[in-house]
């Protein structure tokens, strides 16, 4: 494989097994060769040091890196040795995070009309002033939003079925759009996955 493997993304557990973050393959094997983390077989979930992971065996069909003097499978999944805790994240304000926050949801009408009939809305709008904020941006279908226009809710005797905050639940990391293997399934939960709108 090209060194172009390096800089593909491996996923990273703290000491406790959770999945925290992602980080290059090159990043990943200057952790496990100083010690800070290990290399994780997802089938057998066997932990490696540089040396042994070094010398595993490669399937022909296996993604591997090669130096002068080995060849080392590339390591798709690593635990750290020593962090266990959690990375302090906030939930970036994004259209995709903001369809999950909504459900999917048109939050003046209640309607679910997919996601190319879905618009957002600032409740109070741009042209007033408005930001686009988490507290400011909601879901709107189509309709609604061109009813709207650039007019508070109260103006015309609307009501959001709830109102526009920061979700709480935010994800402790999103794995990159395209490049989610197979082997992180065992590690990773698929809500966490930044995955495509659909509701």
């Amino acid at each position: 494989m090209s060194a172009s493997a390096l800089s593909h993304p491996t996923l990273v557990l703290n000491r406790s097994w959770t999945a925290i973050a992602t980080t290059s393959v090159r990043h990943a094997l200057g952790l496990i060769f100083t010690g800070s983390a290990r290399a994780i077989q997802p089938d057998t979930y066997e932990t490696h040091d540089f040396e042994s992971w070094a010398d595993l065996a490669i399937p022909p069909d296996e993604p591997s890196i090669n130096t002068i003097r080995l060849r080392i499978r590339v390591p798709e999944v690593i635990v750290l040795t020593r962090y266990k805790g959690m990375p302090r994240q906030r939930l970036v304000f994004t259209r995709r995070n903001l369809f999950r926050r909504d459900n999917f949801t048109c939050q003046y009408c209640g309607c679910r009309p997919g996601t190319s009939e879905l618009t957002i809305d600032h409740v109070n709008p741009r042209s007033r002033g408005g930001m686009s904020t988490w507290e400011n941006c909601v879901l709107a279908c189509v309709a609604c939003n061109h009813r709207k226009a650039a007019r508070l809710p109260e103006e015309i005797g609307w009501k959001l079925l709830k109102p526009p905050i920061e979700p709480s639940w935010g994800p402790i990391f999103e794995a990159p759009i395209g490049r989610v293997r197979v082997s992180w399934e065992k590690f990773v939960s698929e809500r966490y996955w930044n995955t495509t709108l659909e509701p």
